[in-house]
C-alpha cells in the first residue's frame, strides 16, 4: 500500500496527515505476510494489517472513496519459532487520507507513516508524492488502493 513510504527517513514539520488514534477498533480489512524473496520484502517485509475507518469501508464495499476515509497500514516484524509466526515489535504505521480539496496533487490522497507507530516520528511529509503516491498511481482504477476487503 505504501511503497516507498519507508525510504523517506526524514520527519518534515508541518505534518498534515493526522496519526490515526483508536484505529485498531475499525474494520480489519485485511492481514499479509511478505516473506524474504518478495520484491517488496526490503520496504515491507513483515506482517501487516489494513484497517479502515467507516468512510473508508464505503469505499471498499461500493468502490468509490469518499473525503472522510482513512485506510491504515499497520506493518510489524515477523517473528518465526517453535513451528508459529507471530508479530515483532512495530515497524512501521501508515495511513491514507481521503480529502480530494486537500490533496488534489496526489490523487485525492494525503499519506502519512510514522516509524515503530511512533506519533512523534513521521517519516513521509512533503514527500508523499514521490515517497507513497508514485507507487500508488498503478491502481488508479482501485482509488489509488491495492487493497480489497475481504468478507
Amino acid at each position: 500500500m505504501l511503497a516507498g513510504c519507508l525510504a523517506a527517513t526524514v520527519a518534515i514539520a508541518g505534518d498534515s496527515v493526522p496519526y490515526p488514534d483508536g484505529y485498531r477498533s475499525w474494520t480489519h480489512v485485511k492481514s499479509m505476510v511478505i516473506e524474504e524473496g518478495h520484491p517488496l520484502f526490503e520496504s515491507f517485509g513483515g506482517i501487516h494489517h489494513i484497517y479502515a475507518n467507516d468512510k473508508a469501508m464505503e469505499g471498499y464495499l461500493g468502490g468509490d472513496f469518499p473525503d472522510g476515509a482513512v485506510i491504515v497500514f499497520d506493518l510489524l516484524e515477523a517473528v518465526r519459532g517453535e513451528g508459529a509466526l507471530t508479530e515483532g515489535p512495530r515497524k512501521v504505521l501508515g495511513v491514507m487520507v481521503r480529502n480530494s480539496a486537500a490533496y488534489g496533487d496526489t490523487g485525492g490522497w494525503g499519506f502519512e507513516a510514522w516509524a515503530g507507530g511512533d506519533p512523534a516520528r513521521p517519516v513521509v511529509g512533503a514527500a508523499a508524492a514521490d515517497a507513497c503516491f508514485s507507487c500508488h498511481t498503478a491502481v488508479e482504477e482501485q482509488g489509488f488502493v491495492f487493497s480489497h476487503y475481504r468478507d
